[in-house]
């Protein structure tokens, strides 16, 4: 049986005969037929290929129903789509474009590393300039005590990083999170994320991990000394941009003290200004055993990292050495960036103007509709009445030149992430948007 379907983009030179009949390509012809399961195939022809039919057809998806948006190039606070119109990005490709797309340092960072190198070897064995540059920039902007840095890729693979790291440190292999926690989708770090409907379809994920309620001091009781580690967020992001108090971070510092766990403070989403600090931890006032960093640490470019001391991290040099090891974690293209993103960040003061941008949503989103505005600095929850509002609300301000998108687990709360360094006359063009698509 034929199957005939089209695609989109041009076609190549020569022809190519695939073995055993699995796949034939016929490129003169701009078509080729691939093997659906035993005896089935689809023609698709090579010259009908766009972007939009390429990510149809080839593209894993996440969900039946991604925005899809055809980006052409990216600007500053602007998304601009191949239809030639732009879109004000006010959840900064989900908090990762801090400091606005394609900042010129970070392109002048980049280009420059590319003249050098790019992968050498596996992370850990060469020295290379702006890998360990960029450790000592980041270990001298935390406290004392996170002075060693374990590049990764990814938010999630710090995590995991950091996971193993409390587990060899201390022996132990109890693990505490907390509930409607987000800490990634890989096995451990899925095993502490604190909300079922994501966790249930991969079951049995790691054992001996309990969960309790987020921001109840009397609860952390439950810590005792068979606990390798805490993990948590210290505001949490995609469980709906939840606060905690002053006092249950303290609480929480203390009893981990107590008794020897870990604690881990996941800073992928609040980390580098977005709070209103260059860490989340300094507004309140404790500083975790472990920091664990991702998302707009390299302007854009992938990189994500785990932060101890010396003598914890040594835990990773013997019995036996090489007990975490990567490939890619560190690049020197996404270390070079990140290092100019740090700059930025500094020179430019953008946590504080983080600060500023949160009074000016306070106060210009005033409405019927809205319940509440949480969050602090740049990192801000909308919380409107109903699902559908919602729902219709991001699609008006979608159409209307404003890119919203609502948190992972919430359908009520609308994220507010704009890039730290957005210029006020475009913050007051988005805010109007929303407020017009509210009615």
């Amino acid at each position: 049986m034929m199957m005939h379907m089209t695609v989109e983009g041009q076609g190549s030179r020569g022809d190519m005969q695939g073995s055993a009949g699995h796949v034939v390509r016929s490129f003169r012809k701009r078509e080729y037929r691939s093997r659906v399961g035993r005896c089935r195939y689809e023609t698709v022809k090579m010259d009908a290929r766009t972007p939009q039919n390429d990510f149809r057809q080839s593209l894993a998806w996440t969900s039946d129903e991604p925005m899809g948006l055809v980006i052409d190039r990216a600007e500053g606070p602007y998304l601009y789509l191949e239809d030639g119109s732009r879109i004000i990005d006010l959840i900064s490709g989900i908090a990762v474009s801090s400091i606005g797309h394609r900042h010129p340092e970070v392109l002048e960072a980049v280009r420059a590393q590319l003249e050098r190198h790019l992968h050498v070897m596996v992370y850990g064995e060469f020295v290379q300039r702006e890998q360990a540059g960029f450790a000592a920039d980041l270990a001298a902007a935390l406290p004392a005590g996170l002075d060693s840095v374990y590049f990764t890729m990814t938010g999630t693979e710090a995590n995991e990083g950091a996971l193993k790291l409390a587990k060899k440190a201390t022996g132990r292999s109890h693990m505490v999170a907390f509930t409607n926690s987000y800490h990634g989708d890989t096995h451990g770090s899925l095993s502490v994320t604190g909300r079922n409907v994501y966790r249930d379809p991969f079951l049995p994920l790691l054992p001996d991990v309990t969960f309790l309620p987020f921001g109840d001091v009397e609860a952390l009781g439950a810590i005792d000394a068979s606990v390798a580690c805490v993990i948590t967020e210290p505001i949490q992001g995609e469980g709906g941009i939840i606060v905690p108090s002053d006092a249950w971070h303290r609480a929480l510092r203390d009893r981990c003290s107590e008794t020897g766990a870990v604690l881990i403070f996941d800073e992928i989403q609040t980390g580098f200004g977005r709070t209103g600090s260059l860490f989340a931890f300094e507004r309140f006032g404790v500083v975790p055993d472990v920091v664990t960093l991702a998302k707009a640490m390299a302007g854009g470019m992938p990189l994500g990292a785990f932060v101890s001391s010396r003598e914890r991290m040594a835990a990773f040099r013997n019995d036996p050495p090489l007990s975490h090891v990567t490939t890619f974690g560190g690049h020197p293209v996404s270390c070079a960036a990140a290092r100019a993103t740090l700059r930025v960040l500094l020179d430019e003061a953008l946590p504080q103007r983080a600060r500023w941008i949160e009074s000016m949503v306070r106060e210009r989103l005033e409405h019927p509709s809205i319940v509440e505005i949480r969050g602090r600095g740049a990192m801000l929850g909308m919380q409107l009445t109903d699902a559908d509002l919602t729902a219709r609300m991001v699609a008006r301000c979608r159409e209307n030149g404003v890119l919203l998108g609502w948190t992972l687990h919430s359908n009520s709360l609308v994220r507010i992430a704009p890039p730290l360094n957005i210029d006020e006359s475009v913050l007051r063009e988005a805010l109007d948007v929303i407020l017009e698509a509210l009615g």
